[in-house]
């Protein structure tokens, strides 16, 4: 609809080049006479208009002359939604309020909300009419496990609704997800390509990285592209069976991806919005049938089997509300997977694992095979057990291999992960054997070394949890690509030398690997 203004004063749109992340952010000089006429404040929310499109934006203050009078400045994220070019005339206004955060101050006095809340709540996300901070209080709202099952069905839904959905007019289609906290756990790609190799079909859409030092979709961008339309999407699924592309490219559930950019940065993932992120992500893509990956462990997301037992219930209940059949598995979450945390270095791991190598992680291979099993089973006749056994021998064959590379080349070709020049080892001062991971520590210190912005960043492990180890050889090593951000992480780990423990006593170090 076109918009005539009358008795507004237009501005001249000018790009300033500002990456503000998905907050829309506009700019005015103090002495601006809209910001007189209207009474605008920084931090104001503000109707941006051109002649055809419209945003809410953030507003602030410019002091200083980077604006010439009668300029309005855009952020980068602000400048893409309206299309607009420099000199293009925008008009600026207060907003009609927006009415569903009266729902997010409901939740936060611990209310339960009804299906038309939700809906309304992501309908003005997904609109682009919430600022971080409203984002931030729905998120905060919702943790601290106060969303029942119901209210994350209706989470569920809204999400799925707020974006693209696909049909394959198959009746199974496969998917699954590792509900993280465990530091290089990077399954999905080998599971991806036993399950195609074996004829199923497996159209996985992964999240980047959200309190983790790498998402599956962040692992893969070292290997191939990842942001694929729905159809180029729809063409790689059709020819090779399954796909490793990034979920936000194909806009399913888009509200989840504006969530997860402020969850990452509160370090937080409640489990009523983790439920509704991994379903409604997993329905829009169109499976039939998933399977749950949970981690249990002292430093993994998931910390005890109680509190695994009563995540796998909710995940169950609101699977089945939606129709979905979903099959859960719990396993060892008390230290990182494979050798490498971050992207290029579990991409890495899972090269290592596909081609068969000497050195590739074992744990990753019994992991992903065990995974891969389980899917097999639920979607075939197979007797328990088979699946295991099938799932290794696409493996030893090289069929996986070539089915992983072929999705690659599809995608938009192969590429070799980079490698960071800038790395710091943690040497053993004492005899002994592996105690003790901090799962959450090293993650950090991968993260402060870049990951997974930088892909080549991350932390590289030498030991796992038993094995002996002797003096002066490596435990870890840190992984930058600049010097600046090592010294971030090697501080940090200094700071916590217990991240990793080795214990002198083998008696005792029985004892606390089987406690």
């Amino acid at each position: 609809m076109t918009f005539i203004p009358e008795r507004m004063t237009p501005l001249k749109a000018r790009r300033l080049g500002l990456d503000t992340q998905q907050e829309l952010t506009i700019y005015l000089r103090a002495d601006s006479a809209v910001c007189k006429s209207e009474g605008f404040a920084a931090l104001s929310r503000v109707l941006v208009r051109t002649e055809s499109q419209h945003i809410i934006a953030t507003l602030n203050i410019i002091t200083s002359e980077l604006l010439r009078p009668g300029e309005i400045g855009l952020s980068e994220s602000a400048w893409q939604r309206l299309g607009v070019k420099d000199g293009d005339s925008i008009w600026a206004s207060h907003p009609t309020p927006v009415a569903s955060i009266s729902n997010i101050r409901a939740k936060v006095y611990g209310h339960s909300l009804t299906q038309d809340q939700y809906s309304e709540i992501i309908e003005d996300i997904v609109a682009g009419r919430y600022a971080d901070v409203h984002l931030a209080a729905f998120i905060t709202a919702c943790g601290n496990d106060n969303m029942n099952d119901q209210e994350i069905t209706y989470l569920t839904e809204a999400m799925v609704n707020s974006g693209s959905k696909i049909s394959w007019d198959l009746p199974l289609v496969l998917d699954k997800h590792c509900v993280g906290g465990l530091p290089g756990n990077r399954t999905t790609p080998i599971v991806v390509s036993i399950l195609a190799a074996s004829g199923l079909t497996v159209p996985k859409t992964s999240s980047r990285a959200i309190t983790s030092p790498a998402g599956t979709a962040d692992t893969m961008e070292a290997l191939t592209n990842v942001s694929l339309s729905l159809d180029e999407m729809k063409k790689v699924v059709c020819e090779h069976g399954g796909c490793l592309a990034w979920g936000g490219s194909v806009r399913l559930s888009p509200a989840d991806d504006l969530l997860i950019k402020v969850e990452r940065v509160l370090d937080i993932d409640s489990e009523g919005q983790l439920i509704a992120s991994v379903l409604s992500k997993k329905i829009a893509a169109g499976a039939t049938h998933v399977l749950i990956d949970m981690p249990v462990g002292p430093t993994a997301k998931v910390r005890s089997q109680a509190a695994a037992d009563k995540l796998a219930a909710s995940f169950r209940e609101v699977a089945k509300s939606l129709g979905l059949t979903i099959d859960i598995i719990f396993s060892d979450g008390r230290q990182p997977v494979g050798y490498g945390i971050g992207p290029a270095l579990e991409a890495r791991d899972i090269m290592a694992v596909l081609q068969n190598n000497a050195n590739a992680p074992a744990d990753l291979r019994e992991r992903s095979i065990t995974v891969a099993g389980a899917m097999l089973e639920m979607a075939t006749d197979l007797p328990k057990g088979e699946g295991i056994n099938q799932a290794k021998q696409l493996i030893d064959s090289g069929q996986a291999w070539e089915k992983f590379r072929h999705i690659c080349e599809a995608q938009g070709g192969m590429r070799e992960p980079p490698i960071a020049p800038y790395r710091f080892e943690l040497i053993a001062h004492q005899h002994g054997w592996l105690s003790s991971v901090d799962n959450r520590r090293l993650s950090q210190v991968a993260k402060l070394a870049g990951a997974p912005a930088d892909l080549a960043a991350g932390v590289e492990i030498h030991v796992k949890l038993g094995e002996e180890v002797h003096p002066n050889t490596p435990l870890i090593t840190i992984h930058a690509e600049s010097a600046g951000e090592l010294n971030y992480a090697v501080e940090y780990l200094e700071a916590y030398p217990e991240t990793v423990q080795i214990c002198a006593d083998k008696e005792q170090l029985n004892e606390r690997v089987t406690d």
